[in-house]
């Protein structure tokens, strides 16, 4: 059990230390959300206006906070395992698979490192709420960090889970992309569920981000808007989520000789 959490932790710690020394990374993944999130708030704003599931204080911006919130978990968990792609190559990778560890250890060491990145800028972004009108409880905040580590753990696995069968990072962020966009887009992140199509609804009922952004949005309100699942079933979705895709890159890693 010793080398099992001696792993874990080595492989958690490089994972910050690294994003310690790459400052542009922080840039990259606060900077782009918070130009979507005032840019798309102000400029939807109007457009969405009279409807009932936008008849709150800020207007679109505070519905669209939460949203954005949950892009910048998107963007920090996912691409912080790109990391996986580059130890490959530097051989890094290689020395740990024949380390006399369980590979299940460097799955939680590789994912838990990606997590703590994106909670940590998706905290910093809590800091913003007032600006939205967005109100947040105190006793509120430990829970509210809870789910956001459980969003992001699972997005962190799914990163993981692409980046382990991929060998150039050209080809992760192309493969990335294909799941980042619509991930987000059909989360109810940009819009509510309420007043999509049959089909775009049928997408964001088996989008597991729409039960991120779900989850997320009870903390700040209490309650399901419109067409929004409950606080029960969207816990209970993150946790399934996150579950499945450590397990998914433990099989994979086990799989690999």
């Amino acid at each position: 059990m010793r080398r099992v959490l001696l792993a874990c932790y080595t492989l958690w710690l490089r994972e910050i230390v690294r994003f310690h020394r790459q400052r542009s990374r922080i840039v990259g993944a606060l900077g782009s959300p918070l130009v979507f999130w005032f840019l798309i708030g102000s400029g939807l704003n109007r457009s969405f206006k009279g409807s009932p599931e936008m008849a709150l204080q800020g207007g679109y911006l505070e519905y669209f906070y939460p949203g954005t919130l949950a892009l910048i978990v998107l963007f920090t968990a996912i691409f912080a395992t790109i990391s996986i792609v580059e130890d490959r190559q530097e051989g890094f990778l290689q020395g740990v698979l024949v380390a006399p560890v369980p590979r299940a250890a460097i799955v939680v060491g590789k994912i838990a490192g990606a997590t703590t990145i994106a909670v940590m800028q998706g905290t910093v972004f809590l800091l913003l709420a007032p600006l939205a009108h967005v109100r947040i409880h105190l006793l509120d905040v430990p829970a509210l960090i809870g789910m956001l580590t459980l969003v992001s753990f699972g997005l962190a696995g799914l990163g993981f889970l692409v980046a382990w069968w991929l060998d150039s990072t050209q080809g992760f962020h192309a493969v990335m992309n294909i799941f980042l966009i619509p991930l987000w887009i059909l989360s109810g992140a940009l819009f509510p569920a309420a007043g999509a199509a049959g089909w775009v609804r049928g997408l964001m009922f088996v989008n597991p981000m729409t039960y991120g952004v779900s989850g997320l949005r009870w903390f700040f309100y209490d309650q399901a808007l419109p067409g929004e699942p409950s606080f029960a079933v969207s816990l209970a979705v993150v946790v399934g989520f996150g579950v499945a895709m450590a397990a998914a890159g433990t099989i994979a890693v086990r799989r690999t000789r």
